[in-house]
């Protein structure tokens, strides 16, 4: 009998899982009783929260004369330290910079056809002919557009951040799998580097290093640090026994067994690293020009959003767009072999050629140093062309998108924050609440409970669900959060997890933090409810559907190419500034994982299973229903996971185009250059990302 897939695992982790593998029955039976139980009470307990709310202001808000001034505490502890740093910052900001601008320098100083046939013949070498045009063609129109000098301002600042970044992240993944008491601390400060908010660690790097390319290189060396960490862990642990027995046999020391069994054999892996170590190096690429001063690429799309100028944003994006999708392609070409390369020449002869190339570039450039290959831009008129269709085609599609942006912002976003009993208002749904209204909402909660008595843990998400859709996250008491937090976290994963509960509640609520932080919360929660839906069903027609695949799989590996800024750029031409178009921007970047992980999930169901189903008569319905959907679950959690994961990540750039959550607390931190301010909010969304995590991950 296959199992019907269970709800989130902070309902039914207690129920399924590993005990069912060393539990009786009679035992397991009461274990369910006991979570329903758990679960139970805390829904009577929430429910007479709700009930009490209006009597005891104390259990809708947090209240004021209990919050503590952490962010200014902080800034006691930071402020002194950051001063004291300083000199010491500068000073190694300068020297950062000299080797930046020679890096520059030089890329300017090579004529454009040289770079753009070096980067052809690389491209070809890497991923065959076909992506070599494609590279080509990307050179001759950033060329066209007149964003030459910035494009090499940009890739001079990733060349240079990716050395450090590689070796950092190779040196801690080495030392987390040589030591393994390491590994743990070191996977939280990974996690903690990566969900920490790259707009709050600018802050102190601005007070530190100054302003300038310096602090944004530093910045993006950060953030790339733990793919390569992470990578060379897996890499490393995952290498054959076989080939450390070998070269122990062998007569191998520890550290000949490092570097000539070991490394060699994760090589693949490393790549892997090196791969999205750029990546997250290139995504950082306009908020490195927030406080670079440099005129790079990233510069060019934030100066044209700031001034409202659609075509050169859109221009300069896709600047950013084609060097992602190039370096994504030659990077992962690396790990994987490169099976869709042309061996022209062997890679020792293609070096050779390639530094010939360069040479004669520079003698060219040496020989005539007045000519200017670049061909006069044509950019500004292309933009200003541009920018006037795109206004008539917002002009013309107003009606359209501002109702669809209505529908949803009253139908769905308003609802979810301030609840179905303010909603249902003049202001709002037009019309007054009833008590008939209330009657016939709590009969509809209540008879989908009953219709899912069978299944508890369904029945009581349906019960929680309608309560907090009744009062709305921001109105729903702080009390209840916590209770839900803190059970779901002692069922899933224990006293560790809860304790980071805790921790992670109270100093949200001490600083005063929870509404932005339940704005953050019922914003991610749309968003990932969209991405899983819409997501979830692209990726089933992927699974079930080769053509649908092969269109699916390149404009996923677009979107997963994308640096989160370019996001931002069709949601707020078309949106304006508001929260849906944040909700816009964080549902374009979070749909990838679900697509991905669903597809490679239902696929990766063993055939044998699914021609036993067929020969016991299931049709292509309930094949998918009750076979291919439960035993791809732990390929769609994680997915799940990883979704939540970057519509996090989002919250942060999402705040530029008007939200009031935990992102918006950190921008406004960095224009205020209130280190404090920008530790606690970061920090806030770093845990709030770190439990969602541990609670979706299954070990």
């Amino acid at each position: 009998m296959v199992v019907a897939p269970c709800p989130p695992p902070a309902f039914c982790a207690f129920w399924r899982g590993k005990t069912m593998g060393r539990m009786g029955p009679d035992m397991m039976s009461r274990l369910r009783l006991s979570g329903t139980a758990l679960w139970s009470l805390a829904l009577f307990v929430c429910l007479a929260l709700v009930l009490l709310a209006p009597l005891l202001p104390w259990i809708a808000a947090f209240p004021r004369d209990l919050q503590l001034p952490l962010a200014d505490w902080a800034n006691l502890v930071l402020n002194p330290v950051f001063s004291t740093l300083q000199p010491l910052g500068r000073g190694f900001a300068s020297g950062i910079d000299i080797p930046l601008r020679w890096l520059r320098d030089f890329l300017l100083f090579v004529p454009w056809p040289a770079f753009a046939f070096l980067l052809f013949l690389v491209a070809l070498r890497m991923a065959g002919p076909g992506f070599a045009v494609f590279a080509m063609v990307t050179q001759i129109y950033i060329v066209a557009v007149g964003y030459w000098p910035q494009t090499m301002n940009t890739f001079a600042i990733v060349l240079l951040s990716l050395p450090p970044a590689i070796l950092i992240g190779f040196a801690l993944g080495a030392a987390g799998h040589r030591w393994p008491r390491l590994e743990g601390p070191l996977t939280a400060l990974l996690d903690l580097m990566q969900t920490f908010p790259a707009f709050a660690y600018l802050i102190p790097l601005l007070i530190v290093f100054g302003f300038g390319p310096a602090a944004g290189m530093i910045a993006s060396v950060i953030f790339a640090i733990p793919p390569m960490a992470r990578n060379t862990i897996v890499g490393l642990r995952e290498v054959p026994v076989v080939t450390l027995e070998a070269a122990v046999m062998s007569g191998a020391t520890p550290t000949q067994l490092f570097w000539t069994a070991k490394l060699p054999a994760a090589a693949r892996q490393l790549l892997v690293g090196v791969n999205q170590t750029t990546m997250a190096s290139l995504s950082m690429v306009i908020i490195v020009a927030i406080i670079g001063g440099f005129n790079d690429i990233g510069w060019e799309v934030l100066s044209a959003m700031r001034s409202a100028e659609l075509g050169r944003s859109l221009l300069a994006g896709v600047v950013i767009v084609a060097l992602a999708v190039t370096l994504d392609r030659i990077t992962r070409a690396l790990a994987t072999g490169s099976p869709n390369g042309v061996q022209l020449l062997p890679d020792r002869a293609l070096a050779a050629v390639l530094g010939v190339v360069l040479c004669l570039a520079v003698v060219l450039r040496l020989a005539l140093p007045g000519l200017d290959l670049l061909p006069p831009g044509v950019g500004f008129a292309t933009a200003k062309a541009l920018d006037a269709q795109l206004l008539d085609f917002v002009r013309w599609s107003d009606p359209v998108f501002s109702a669809l942006r209505d529908a949803l912002n009253y139908g769905v976003i308003l609802p979810l924050r301030i609840g179905f009993a303010a909603s249902a208002s003049p202001m709002v749904w037009g019309f007054t609440l009833q008590p008939w209204m209330i009657a016939v909402y709590c009969i509809a909660i209540a008879g989908t409970a009953l219709l899912l008595f069978r299944r508890p843990a369904w029945a009581l998400l349906a019960l929680f669900a309608g309560l907090v859709c009744y009062t709305g996250l921001a109105q729903f008491p702080w009390p209840c959060v916590v209770i839900i937090a803190l059970l779901g976290a002692a069922q899933v994963r224990g006293l560790g997890l809860v304790a980071v509960v805790l921790i992670a509640t109270l100093m949200i609520l001490l600083s005063g933090m929870w509404q932005p932080f339940v704005q953050s919360l019922y914003l991610t929660a749309i968003a990932v409810s969209i991405c899983v839906v819409i997501g979830g069903m692209i990726g089933i027609a992927a699974a079930e559907n080769d053509r649908v695949s092969r269109i699916v799989r390149p404009i996923s590996d677009t979107l997963q190419t994308l640096p989160q800024f370019v996001f931002l750029i069709p949601a707020l031409m078309l949106f304006r500034v508001g929260e849906f178009t944040a909700l816009i921007a964080i549902v374009l970047y979070a749909i990838v994982p679900p697509i991905r992980y669903v597809e490679h999930g239902l696929r990766g169901v063993p055939g044998h299973l699914t021609e036993a189903a067929v020969q016991m008569g299931a049709n292509r319905w309930q094949l998918l229903r009750d076979v291919k959907l439960p035993l791809a679950g732990p390929a769609i959690r994680l997915g799940i996971n990883q979704t939540i994961m970057y519509a996090i990540s989002m919250l942060v750039i999402a705040a530029l185009v008007g939200t009031r959550d935990l992102g918006q607390q950190v921008y406004v931190a960095l224009g205020n250059a209130n280190s404090g301010l920008g530790f606690v909010s970061g920090l806030s969304i770093a845990l709030l990302a770190i439990i969602a995590d541990r609670m979706l991950r299954k070990s």
